[in-house]
């Protein structure tokens, strides 16, 4: 396990602070938004892949071309 040790400015103790009035740890908090950001990156990551097949028109016409051929295969 790796230890961290961090200087805080007062904004981010503050911000601390409030996130552990509930009796919650820091260490718990400091945690938590590791895996918070960890998160967020690999979601902004996917929409912007998402984003950059939507705007491709050969990646475009394959959807619809596979959706078209979904469409066949309804049985209503």
């Amino acid at each position: 396990m790796t230890v961290l040790t961090i200087e805080l400015d007062a904004q981010t103790e503050a911000a601390l602070d409030e996130l552990t009035e509930d009796g919650g740890s820091p260490e718990q908090v400091i945690r938590d938004a590791i895996l918070d950001a960890q998160r967020r990156r690999r979601n902004d990551r996917l929409r912007a892949q998402a984003e950059a097949v939507g705007r491709d028109p050969t990646d475009r016409a394959e959807a619809q071309a596979i959706m078209r051929d979904m469409d066949d295969l309804r049985a209503w």
